[in-house]
């Protein structure tokens, strides 16, 4: 058992230690359940709550959430419908997004699976530069799809680039240019 300001008071029984906290105006609330014994605290049980609220909150405003968008394509897409599509999943990756590109095969496009790969090698080299493939070309019934990452940018590489150059470079004295008359 541990007091109101942190003093360890040791093992008690619980009706020993529920009398003591009732005689200070305080609860008796079970802080760690799986110890051995377990660990109860002498506390403002409201006060307990809203700090436990407080830190939930905190923890979840620090919290990164990811979401997969999507862009369609079909066999047939023209290059038009193509580069819309492509401008939109670039700026779902770099807005940190996943993004999830479908082709969707209908009937006999089904026997031309080549077209709908092509489309997919031609966007995995158009979003190089902004995003990662996580889940290669795949097949399932009659779509076919990849998902994108994020680029993860390398942590070594961020500080180097951000650092102004410590010196300038070595240039020798040069003297003024000539005018011509």
């Amino acid at each position: 058992m541990v007091a109101e300001d942190g003093e360890p008071l040791g093992v008690m029984d619980v009706r020993d230690a529920i009398r003591s906290a009732r005689e200070k105006g305080l609860d008796l609330v079970e802080v760690a359940p799986n110890a051995d014994p377990p660990v109860c605290k002498i506390i403002d049980f409201g006060k307990y709550q809203y700090e436990a609220k407080k830190k939930a909150n905190e923890a979840k405003k620090k919290q990164v959430t990811i979401t997969v968008k999507e862009v369609k394509f079909r066999p047939g897409t023209d290059d038009h419908d193509y580069d819309y599509r492509m401008k939109h999943a670039r700026q779902w990756l770099q807005d940190g997004d996943k993004v999830k590109a479908t082709i969707w095969f209908r009937g006999r496009e089904m026997t031309h699976r080549e077209l709908g790969s092509r489309i997919l090698a031609k966007l995995e080299q158009d979003l190089i530069d902004v995003g990662e493939v996580e889940a290669r070309p795949r097949m399932e019934g009659n779509q076919m799809f990849i998902i994108f990452g994020p680029k993860r940018h390398k942590s070594a590489a961020k500080p180097a680039a951000s650092a102004p150059p410590s010196t300038p470079p070595s240039t020798p004295p040069s003297t003024p240019p000539a005018t011509q008359a």
